[in-house]
C-alpha cells in the first residue's frame, strides 16, 4: 500500500450515557480498533479482518466499514469505486457497550474521506463528518467522542442538526470497564426503555446528569461520583435483559464505587480514584473481564501509510 493509495484509521471505543446522562454524555477510551482501506484497481471488496469479529462479519458489501464508505462517498459526490481493500484490526469487544458500531462508522468515513480528497473530491468539513455519522449510527452520544476524545456532550436540535462539545475530563479519573462473557445488542436494550417517565426521575436525571459533568472535570471526589451516577431513565429498566450487569452495578455502587452500565449493556463502567479502585476486584466474579483504561483524549486518528 502506497501513500497514495491507502489510509489507516484509528478510532477509539467508547462509553456512552454514564449513567443519568442518556443519548448526551459520552466518554472516550483507550481501546483502539484500526483500519487500513484501500481503492483497488481490481473490482469487489477485499475484507480481512483479525481479533475481534473475525470469522463472524460479513466480508463482503454488507461490512459496515464499507457500507459507511460508500454511503460517505454518495455524500462527497464522489465516484463509487469499483474495488475496496480493507484491512480491520479489531480491539474492541462487539455488543458489549463499547461502541464498537460507532467506531466502525467513523472509520469507514474518515478512510472515504481521505481517500477521496487524495483523488482531487471535494471536502467533507467536521461538522459534516459528525452529522453523517450521527445519521449512520442513530444518536450522537457514541460518534461524538469517538470522532473528538474526551468527554463529549452531544445534542440534537429541533430540526435534527446534531452538535457536541469536547470537555477534558480530571487526570485522576481512571476508567475500569467489567466486560461480561454475553453480548448485548442495543436494539434489544433500547426496546425496554418506556415511551414515558415519571417527571420526577427526569428532573432527577436533568440534576445528576450536570452534577456529573462537574464531577469528571474537577479533582474527583468518589462520594460526588457517586452521587453524580445514579440514574433512574434507562439503567433500571433495562434490568431484565441483564440481570447480571444489573447485580453488578448494585454490588458495586453499594461498595462505594461509582458504576454504571456502558451504553447499552452489558459491560460495565466503574469510574475509579486512588480510593474506590481497590474496591472492585472483590465485587466481580472470574466470568468478568477487568480492564482499566485511560480516557483516550485526542479521538480519530487518520494518517497515510509509508511507501513501501
Amino acid at each position: 500500500m502506497t501513500d497514495s493509495q491507502g489510509v489507516v484509521v484509528r478510532v477509539p471505543a467508547t462509553s456512552a450515557n454514564l449513567g443519568p446522562g442518556f443519548d448526551s454524555l459520552g466518554l472516550a477510551l483507550d481501546l483502539y480498533d484500526e483500519v487500513e482501506a484501500e481503492i483497488t484497481e481490481s473490482p469487489g471488496v477485499r475484507i480481512s479482518v483479525e481479533g475481534q469479529g473475525a470469522g463472524e462479519l460479513d466480508e463482503g458489501e454488507g461490512h459496515l466499514v464499507v457500507r459507511t464508505m460508500r454511503a460517505t462517498f454518495d455524500r462527497m459526490g464522489f465516484a463509487q469505486p469499483d474495488g475496496i481493500a480493507l484491512r480491520c484490526r479489531n480491539r474492541i469487544p462487539h455488543a458489549r457497550g463499547l461502541g464498537s458500531s460507532s467506531a466502525a462508522i467513523c472509520a469507514g468515513i474518515l478512510a472515504a474521506r481521505a481517500l477521496a480528497r487524495g483523488r482531487g473530491a471535494g471536502d467533507l468539513p467536521d461538522t459534516e463528518v459528525f452529522a453523517l455519522a450521527t445519521e449512520l449510527e442513530g444518536h450522537p452520544d457514541n460518534v461524538a467522542p469517538c470522532l473528538a476524545g474526551g468527554l463529549t456532550i452531544a445534542w440534537t436540535d429541533q430540526s435534527g442538526v446534531a452538535s457536541m462539545v469536547k470537555l477534558t475530563p480530571h487526570e485522576d479519573v481512571r476508567p475500569v470497564a467489567l466486560i461480561p462473557d454475553f453480548r448485548l445488542s442495543t436494539e434489544e436494550a433500547r426496546g425496554l426503555l418506556p415511551k414515558e417517565v415519571p417527571h420526577s426521575d427526569a428532573a432527577a436525571n436533568a440534576g445528576r446528569a450536570a452534577l456529573l459533568v462537574a464531577a469528571l472535570t474537577r479533582r474527583p471526589e468518589p462520594d460526588l461520583l457517586l452521587a453524580a451516577t445514579e440514574d433512574r431513565l434507562h439503567q433500571g429498566y433495562r434490568a431484565p435483559a441483564m440481570p447480571r450487569t444489573a447485580e453488578l452495578v448494585r454490588r458495586l455502587r453499594e461498595a462505594g464505587v461509582p458504576a454504571v452500565v456502558s451504553g447499552a449493556g452489558p459491560t460495565v463502567l466503574a469510574l475509579t480514584t486512588r480510593d474506590t479502585k481497590d474496591l472492585i476486584a472483590p465485587e466481580v466474579g472470574n466470568d468478568w473481564h477487568i480492564q482499566p483504561m485511560n480516557v483516550d483524549p485526542l479521538g480519530a486518528y487518520v494518517r497515510f501509510p509509508e511507501t513501501r
